[in-house]
């Protein structure tokens, strides 16, 4: 198999290591794409405009079957099914142009992952090359893969042949360190794809990895954000008073935190200068926009369309935020912030948690599916994601939440719990939380000055939450306050709570765990 891995990449029309300047080139000649007025490249990625959860599959075999905890989002393939797919899918690929570039993922050269990912599409290269780790000149000449993504989006999967869901596919070989996908064109699977493959590789070297952003201040003191797509991650980091270490994925050391990539995957639905004036200059010539509109002759970006679908995106270098943090590490973090988007407008929009609600709210990961993050998705649901990536973990919960746990207890770190989701009412009636008083919430939580504000306990969740903030007004603080109809308030925070304590039941945790959630009965 390896062989016929080489055979691809050295054939005449491959084209290795492009830079960007080429790649765009490639892909306007190929009919990809066209460039934006400021200069970013735009592509279309048809039917699926995000990830395809219910076509991933792992290979199980003797590297993963006791290892990986097997369920609806780590679902097994069969290796000798692997092995047929991926003949078919070489054998296509013999006929296409391809594109390869070498990279690495993880900013931390002790625990990085040496990559190859070979595409069909130019575009798909530009992406890889901007979201992974690029490697110098030096350790190009040195580089050797150790694992291999192959993205085939015109090869379609037979399902009663292939063994598939779907005409889609993306499934991990762990033993012969290959990812194979097909039947999309969403660059996504790429990027989440090798997420998967290191957090099951680095807990086995005591590396916890993380679904989070990350940014430090001037004292080298970093910041988590953990959350589901569409919560806030890559926003909220990119702040202009601390450096942005990642918007998505990090791994936490023994030394500290390190970015897995090198560039950032914005939303960029609604985007606009005054709200996210960092990523707004970030979508330049060299970054790649997915599903997003052009208006006009001069082709200007329209990022309030959501007629292909409400997950646009962007993605471009991590450089091209101006306080970047080269290469992506920072010293252990103080503060970690669960992200949620609460579509039922009844969590508070800050709360400070003790270690047993953090260890709580983490294994229940919960927020709201927005539309267009996963294919079929076309309004928010309530979602539990375990770990806020369930998607993206191949071991036990269990595993990952004891890291988390021996890391708070040993840097002495505080949780918070913010919800970026509605206010005054659910998703339909209420509106979104504003941006710059989640941003002022979330400054007095990472500088320490929220600490010094009073605090109380609700009552829907048990949660405790401050009375006052620096420049947020007192009342949006409790989330009863913002709905004028009280008792539906207490119907609708009733009905949530109720599902938490009913997805709690499915861990094994220690009751003092289970005890730190909501009570379907109000308290």
């Amino acid at each position: 198999m390896q062989s016929i891995l080489k055979g691809l990449v050295e054939r005449p029309n491959t084209f290795k290591n492009l830079k960007p300047a080429l790649l765009i080139e490639q892909s306007l000649n190929r009919g990809e794409g066209k460039l934006a007025s400021n200069g970013a490249l735009t592509a279309e990625t048809g039917k699926r405009t995000g990830r395809s959860p219910k076509d991933k599959f792992i290979v199980k075999d003797s590297v993963t079957e006791a290892k990986v905890n097997w369920s609806d989002t780590n679902r097994p393939f069969a290796p000798d099914k692997f092995e047929a797919l991926f003949n078919r899918v070489t054998d296509h690929l013999k006929q296409k142009d391809l594109f390869v570039q070498q990279l690495f993922a993880g900013a931390d050269t002790k625990y990085r992952l040496p990559l190859q990912v070979i595409n069909e599409y130019a575009w798909h290269n530009l992406f890889v090359r901007q979201l992974f780790v690029r490697p110098s000149t030096e350790e190009l000449a040195s580089h050797v893969p150790e694992f291999s993504v192959i993205a085939a989006p015109t090869f379609e999967a037979d399902p009663a042949r292939d063994g598939t869901n779907s005409e889609a596919f993306i499934i991990t070989d762990f033993s012969r360190k290959i990812i194979l996908i097909g039947g999309t064109k969403y660059a996504g699977e790429m990027k989440k794809s090798i997420f998967g493959v290191m957090n099951f590789n680095l807990p086995q070297n005591n590396v916890f990895p993380m679904h989070c952003s990350a940014n430090v201040g001037g004292d080298g003191v970093s910041a988590l954000f953990f959350g589901l797509s569409g919560t806030g991650k890559t926003t909220l980091s990119a702040d202009p008073t601390r450096g942005l270490i990642g918007d998505d994925e990090h791994g936490w050391s023994a030394s500290g935190i390190f970015n897995f990539e090198g560039g950032c995957y914005a939303k960029c639905i609604k985007l606009s200068h005054e709200n996210e004036p960092q990523i707004w200059n970030a979508v330049r010539f060299g970054s790649v926009l997915e599903n997003v509109k052009l208006d006009g002759a001069d082709r200007t970006p329209d990022y309030n369309d959501q007629s292909r679908t409400e997950n646009t995106r962007c993605a471009y270098p991590v450089e091209f935020i101006d306080n970047a943090v080269i290469p992506g590490i920072g010293g252990h973090p103080k503060n970690v912030v669960f992200l949620t988007a609460d579509a039922f407008g009844v969590l508070p929009p800050i709360s400070k948690l003790t270690p047993d609600q953090a260890m709580y709210h983490f294994l229940s990961g919960y927020t709201a599916k927005l539309a267009g993050t996963e294919a079929g998705v076309t309004e928010p649901q309530p979602n539990f994601s375990t770990c806020f990536g369930a998607p993206f973990m191949p071991l036990a919960p269990k595993v990952y939440a004891a890291m988390l746990g021996e890391r708070l207890k040993q840097h002495n770190a505080q949780c918070w719990l913010v919800n970026t989701g509605w206010t005054g009412g659910a998703y339909g009636t209420g509106k979104r939380m504003s941006l710059p008083y989640t941003r002022a919430m979330i400054r007095a939580a990472v500088d320490g000055r929220l600490l010094n504000e009073k605090f109380a306990v609700e009552n829907a969740f048990g949660l405790t939450i401050p009375t006052s903030c620096p420049d947020v007004p007192n009342m949006l603080l409790n989330p009863r306050n913002s709905w004028g109809d009280k008792a539906a308030y207490d119907k609708a925070a009733a009905a949530l709570a109720e599902k938490f304590a009913i997805n709690i039941e499915k861990f094994d945790v220690p009751e003092h765990i289970k005890a730190a959630g909501p009570s379907p009965v109000a308290r």
